[in-house]
C-alpha cells in the first residue's frame, strides 16, 4: 500500500491506543504504525514484539507493543500535557525515567475460581482474572511464589476470592491474603507450612477486619536511603526501587539549602526522610497510624530533631500559619491529589515545595492551585515506573 492511502499514527492516548493524523483512536497501534482504509496496522519503526504471552488481555500491560522510545514519549508527553492543560509555562523536562523489565517489588494478584484456580492480574477493563504463567513486570522472586501460591489457595481459599498483595523486603517476600480464606485449623496449618517453605518475611491475613499476622520470624523492615525502616502490613511503598532512587535524588537535590522542611502525606518516610541525612530537620505528617508509627520511629532514629505527627491532612491540613517559617515541603499524596492541602501551601510563603505525584490529571489541577497562589514550575520529570502501563507518576519542584 502507498502512503496516500495510509494514515500515521502520530502518538499514543491516555489510555493506550494510537491517535492518527487525522484524530481517529486505532486499539493496538503504535506511533509510526500506519492504519490502511480498511483498518489494518501497518508496522511502523516503533513497534516492538510484546515479551508476554498474556499481552493485550492482562490489565498490567497495555504498550507491550511499543518500542523503547516510543514508551518514553508516551511518559514525557503524558506529564507535559497535563501541565500544559494546567496553563504553566513548562520548564526543560528532567530526562524521563522507565523502570526496567521485572523489577516491580509490589503487587497485588487476584484469585478467582476455587478448585479450578486462577491466579494473576485482572483482564483490561474487567473483574475476570488472568492467569499469570508468566510476567515481566513482576521481581522474579515476587513471580516464583505465583504457583505455589495457587497450590496454597485451592485448599485454603475454596470459594478463590481474595487478593493476594506481594512485597519484596529486606528479609524475603511479605504476603498479605485479604479475603476469602478460611479460619479452619487446617487453613492455619496450611498457611504455616507455605511460610515455612518458602521463608517468607512475614505472612498476613485480613479477614475484613484488618491484618492479622500469622506468621513472622523477625521484624519485617525495608531500606530507605540508607535507613531500615519497619514496613507494616499492606504500607505503601514505590513500586520499583530505582524509580524510587530518582524521586528520592531529585527532591533531596531540590531542598538544597534548607533548614526546616515538612513531609506531607509523609508515609514510611520515602521522600522525608533521605532530607536528615544533609542537616534538614523534618516534620513529618501522616495519617495512617501504622505507617506514621514506623516512620516517627525511622526520623527519632536520625537524631537531628525531626518529628513526626498523625494527622488526616484531607479533613486537616497543615495550615499556613502552621508553615511559617518552613523553608522547604514535599509532598507525595493518593491518587485524588491534596486540594485543601494545596491550598493552604498556596497561601503559605514555603519559598520551595518538591509535589510528587502518581496522577498527571489530578497534580494538574493542584498545580493551577499553586500557581494560583504566586508559584511557577521550575522543574518537572516524567517516571514510568508501571513499565508498560498506562499510569504514569511525576516529580515536580515550584518556587516563589
Amino acid at each position: 500500500m502507498t502512503g496516500e492511502v495510509t494514515v500515521l499514527v502520530v502518538r499514543l492516548a491516555s489510555r493506550g491506543d494510537g491517535i492518527t493524523a487525522d484524530g481517529r483512536h486505532v486499539s493496538g497501534a503504535a506511533p509510526g504504525d500506519r492504519v490502511a482504509p480498511d483498518g489494518a496496522v501497518l508496522p511502523g519503526p516503533h513497534r516492538a514484539v510484546p515479551p508476554c504471552r498474556h499481552f493485550g488481555r492482562c490489565g498490567a500491560c497495555q504498550l507491550q507493543h511499543c518500542d523503547e522510545d516510543a514508551l518514553a514519549a508516551f511518559v514525557t508527553d503524558r506529564v507535559k500535557s497535563a501541565a500544559e492543560r494546567a496553563s504553566l509555562a513548562v520548564p526543560p523536562l528532567l530526562p524521563t525515567h522507565l523502570s526496567p523489565p521485572r523489577s516491580r517489588r509490589v503487587a497485588t494478584v487476584h484469585a478467582q475460581g476455587g478448585r479450578h484456580l486462577l491466579l494473576g492480574f485482572k483482564e483490561n477493563r474487567s473483574h475476570a482474572v488472568v492467569d499469570l504463567r508468566e510476567c515481566h513486570v513482576l521481581r522474579p522472586d515476587l513471580f516464583a511464589l505465583l504457583d505455589p501460591l495457587r497450590a496454597l489457595l485451592r485448599r485454603t481459599a475454596p470459594r478463590g476470592a481474595c487478593s493476594v498483595r506481594l512485597t519484596a523486603t529486606d528479609g524475603g517476600v511479605d504476603v498479605l491474603i485479604s479475603g476469602g480464606v478460611s479460619d479452619h485449623a487446617e487453613a492455619r496449618s496450611g498457611l504455616l507450612d507455605f511460610a515455612r517453605t518458602h521463608a517468607l518475611a512475614r505472612l498476613s491475613v485480613d479477614r475484613g477486619l484488618g491484618a492479622e499476622v500469622a506468621w513472622q520470624p523477625h521484624p519485617v523492615s525495608v531500606t530507605l536511603a540508607g535507613v531500615r525502616v519497619t514496613l507494616p502490613p499492606g504500607a505503601f511503598l514505590q513500586p520499583t526501587t530505582d524509580g524510587e532512587r530518582i524521586l528520592q535524588d531529585d527532591v533531596r537535590q531540590a531542598a538544597g539549602g534548607a533548614r526546616r522542611a515538612v513531609d506531607l502525606f509523609s508515609g514510611l518516610g520515602t521522600l522525608g526522610l533521605p532530607l536528615t541525612g544533609s542537616g534538614i530537620r523534618v516534620h513529618a505528617f501522616e495519617g495512617d497510624r501504622a505507617a506514621w508509627q514506623a516512620g516517627r520511629e525511622a526520623l527519632h532514629a536520625a537524631a537531628n530533631g525531626s518529628t513526626a505527627s498523625h494527622r488526616d491532612l484531607f479533613r486537616s491540613p497543615v495550615s499556613a500559619a502552621e508553615l511559617a517559617g518552613v523553608d522547604f515541603a514535599v509532598l507525595d499524596p493518593p491518587r485524588a491529589g491534596a486540594r485543601q492541602q494545596v491550598e493552604q501551601l498556596a497561601a503559605s510563603a514555603v519559598p520551595k515545595i518538591a509535589y510528587v505525584s502518581c496522577n498527571p490529571a489530578s497534580w494538574a489541577a493542584d498545580a493551577a492551585r499553586l500557581a494560583t497562589g504566586g508559584y511557577r514550575l521550575a522543574a518537572l520529570r516524567a517516571v514510568g515506573q508501571f513499565r508498560w502501563s498506562t499510569h504514569v507518576e511525576l516529580f515536580s519542584l515550584f518556587t516563589r
